[in-house]
C-alpha cells in the first residue's frame, strides 16, 4: 500500500470520525441526564471534548490494525460508553428508548449536515478534492454508526431499544444476551449477515432519505 495515500485517507476520516463518536456518546449523557439520570454528567462524558471519549484501543489501535492488514477491506472500532444508570432515570424502561436513540440520531443529523457541506462546497465552486472527501467521508462514517449501533440486538443501541419496547417478560430474555452480545454481533458482522442483510438496506435508506431532504437546497443553490 503507498503509504501517501494512507496518510491522506487517515487524515480525510480523521475529524469526521472524532466528531462521529464525540457527539454520539455525548448525546447518550445529555439525553440520561435529561431523563433524571445525572451520571455521565458527573464524569464530565456530556462533552465535546473527544479525548473524554476517545478508547485508546477501540477507537484508535484497532481501527488502524484491521485497516492494514485487510488493506482498508474491513474496519471496526468502538469509543468509551457512556455510562448510564438506568435504574436513575425517572421512567426506566421507556427512558431508555430515548437514550439509546439517541446516539444514532446524532450520527443521522451529522450525516445530513456534512451532506449539506459537501453540497455548499459544490454550489460555491470548491474543487479542492480533499474538502469533498472529507465531506463523503462525514455521510459514510456517521450512516454506518447510525445503522450499524440501531442492530437490535444488546450492548448495541438498537438492542437497548428492542428491550426498552418488548413487554417485560421478552424484554429480560433479549436482556440476558448483552454479556454475549458483542462476540455474537462481531461473528455476524465476519460471516457478512450485519452487512448484507442490515448494514446495506439501511444505508440505502439512510442516502435517500437525505437525498430527499437535500432537493430544495440544492435546488436553492443550483
Amino acid at each position: 500500500m503507498n503509504f501517501s495515500n494512507i496518510l491522506q485517507t487517515v487524515l480525510i476520516y480523521a475529524l469526521p470520525v472524532l466528531f462521529a463518536i464525540t457527539v454520539h456518546e455525548a448525546a447518550h449523557g445529555y439525553v440520561a441526564r435529561h431523563f433524571g439520570d445525572p451520571t455521565a454528567a458527573r464524569l464530565g462524558r456530556v462533552t465535546l471534548n473527544p479525548f473524554k471519549h476517545i478508547d485508546p484501543v477501540g477507537t484508535i489501535l484497532m481501527p488502524l490494525i484491521l485497516y492494514f492488514a485487510t488493506s482498508g477491506a474491513f474496519l471496526f472500532g468502538y469509543a468509551k460508553p457512556v455510562p448510564v444508570n438506568f435504574g436513575a432515570l425517572r421512567n426506566p424502561k421507556r427512558d431508555m428508548v430515548w437514550v439509546a436513540l439517541a446516539g444514532p440520531a446524532s450520527n443521522f443529523v451529522q450525516a445530513i449536515a456534512w451532506a449539506l457541506l459537501m453540497v455548499a462546497l459544490v454550489a460555491t465552486g470548491v474543487e479542492e478534492r480533499f474538502f469533498l472527501e472529507m465531506a463523503r467521508a462525514g455521510v459514510l462514517v456517521n450512516l454506518v454508526m447510525w445503522a450499524f449501533n440501531l442492530f437490535p440486538l444488546p450492548p448495541l443501541d438498537g438492542g437497548r431499544v428492542l428491550v426498552g419496547l418488548l413487554p417485560w417478560k421478552q424484554a429480560q430474555l433479549v436482556s440476558r444476551v448483552e454479556p454475549w452480545g458483542f462476540f455474537i454481533v462481531m461473528a455476524l458482522v465476519l460471516a457478512g449477515v450485519v452487512g448484507t442483510w442490515w448494514l446495506l438496506p439501511l444505508m440505502k435508506l439512510g442516502y435517500a432519505a437525505i437525498n430527499l431532504l437535500l432537493t430544495p437546497f440544492v435546488a436553492l443553490l443550483a
